[in-house]
């Protein structure tokens, strides 16, 4: 019985896991941090290179980045419908997809 226990704990404790690794990838301070970070390093590297105004410059590709990962999660909701329509579709049955 005592081994069932330690199992469901150690079960609990990886949910527990998870939950805080996906609240992560979903939160607004990771975007913050990638929009910070990604316009840091172009701004940077604009600089160094020399192009003229490199914190200006800097602020499109930092967009389109913001852009392609708040994105994502539409994205990849689509392809998983998708994908299960198409293994239902053949007769396969698949685990549940969000």
């Amino acid at each position: 019985m005592e081994n069932w226990e330690q199992r469901i704990r150690e079960i609990e404790a990886r949910n527990e896991k998870v939950e805080a690794d996906k609240a992560w990838e979903t939160s607004f301070a990771r975007r913050a941090l990638l929009v910070f970070f990604t316009y840091a390093a172009i701004g940077i590297y604009l600089w160094a290179i020399e192009i003229p105004k490199p914190w200006v410059n800097a602020i499109v590709p930092t967009a389109g980045f913001m852009i392609s990962t708040l994105t994502m999660p539409f994205f990849k909701r689509r392809w998983l419908k998708r994908r299960v329509q198409m293994r239902n579709s053949r007769g396969h049955q698949s685990g549940s997809y969000r």
